[in-house]
């Protein structure tokens, strides 16, 4: 890292890495890691914000299960003039059933969206560190030959 600095700060007269440029780097890598761990907790809390609702729809639809059940049998008890109200309390339930299942589906996907672009996210960092690691050998390559060649010049001078 600190050739890679120094091969950074040729262009400021071909001398040490400045006190700033160090810190500069520090906290951009800070602003990075930062961002990541600001974007992986709003996922998280948007995550727990869909599973949240999700609980709540199963439980409003486990009780007006149990009401309508409970209707169900008052209605069983009485003659055909409940016929239709029965239909409308069937005809919510549905309602209520396919609610259920568009939520589910919907936080599925979101879970699957999610670990993929988890996972392309550490994909991309993995590429970098290995990126990194190349351009480092590359900058200690070259530093390598410009010292010999300046080593070379000398003898001739």
């Amino acid at each position: 890292m600190q050739k890679m600095k120094s091969l950074g700060s040729i262009g400021n007269g071909g001398g040490q890495p400045t006190h700033d440029q160090e810190n500069d780097e520090e906290e951009i890598s800070r602003l990075a890691i930062s961002t990541f761990q600001a974007r992986e907790e709003e996922i998280e809390r948007k995550k727990m914000e869909v599973k949240e609702k999700i609980e709540l729809q199963l439980g409003r639809a486990e009780e007006e299960s149990r009401r309508l059940s409970h209707i169900w049998e008052e209605l069983e008890e009485l003659t055909d003039p409940m016929r239709k109200e029965v239909a409308a309390v069937r005809k919510k339930v549905d309602m209520a059933s396919r609610d259920l299942k568009t939520l589910g589906q919907s936080c599925q996907k979101k879970e699957k969206e999610y670990k993929e672009t988890l996972d392309a996210f550490n994909e991309k960092n993995k590429e970098k560190t290995q990126l990194i690691a190349t351009l480092m050998e590359l900058l200690t390559q070259s530093e390598r030959l410009r010292m010999t060649k300046l080593e070379e010049l000398s003898k001739h001078i």
